[in-house]
């Protein structure tokens, strides 16, 4: 349903035929540190898989006309906003069935982890706090809640979405992906747990060191 309301809201098809199709969605700020760059010389590849695109976000000016081109180009496969709107974000998150992150560097990173709430598997760059709270899917295994690639390079990147779209066209595979995304708890509740435990450690030590 809410895939269906983001293809809506991007004015792209939203038929049966569309609905299978995998719509990869990306939230950001059109920069080169958030892989922009990375994006620009990825085009041609990106289109060429049998995928669509919504992008929100707004950042420097050559990124914001490429990707207001492509959508006025690919008005059936690429739905861009250009400035931020709350409610295109969320749905942006909430309503694709892929989440791309190409940063080049990343301290911590937070839309990766709504995609993982979402359900919205993420396809990152291992940097920083991507590569912190995504765990790259192992066919082998069966694990991994996303897709991972290191090289800052169009073929590295282009290759995770490559093997991303893969394994979306295998519906269990796919669904235990996001199933372990949702299950992952990056919330306060984990962090405040692991800082009272720091806090208990810091003072039995001081407690043994003055004799009380």
């Amino acid at each position: 349903e809410a895939k269906g309301r983001l293809l809506d809201l991007f004015s792209l098809p939203s038929d049966q035929a569309a609905l299978d199709r995998p719509l990869v969605g990306m939230v950001s700020r059109m920069t080169d540190q958030k892989g922009f760059d990375l994006l620009a010389v990825s085009v041609k590849g990106l289109l060429a898989f049998d995928a669509s695109y919504v992008l929100v976000g707004t950042g420097e000016p050559a990124y914001e006309a490429l990707w207001a081109r492509l959508a006025a180009e690919q008005p059936g496969r690429v739905g861009a906003w250009i400035g931020f709107d709350e409610h295109r974000a969320h749905l942006a998150v909430g309503g694709a069935d892929l989440f791309l992150m190409p940063s080049r560097f990343e301290p911590c990173g937070l839309n990766q982890m709504y995609s993982l709430r979402y359900g919205t598997v993420p396809v990152v760059r291992a940097t920083g706090g991507l590569a912190d709270t995504v765990a790259n899917y192992s066919e082998k295994t069966g694990k991994g809640t996303g897709f991972t690639f290191r090289d800052y390079s169009p073929p590295a990147m282009l290759g995770a979405v490559r093997r991303a779209l893969g394994v979306y066209a295998k519906k269990e595979s796919w669904q235990s992906i996001q199933l372990a995304g949702m299950e992952r708890d990056y919330s306060w509740d984990v962090s405040a747990r692991e800082y009272v435990k720091v806090y208990r450690s810091a003072s039995l030590k001081r407690r043994g060191r003055s004799g009380a």
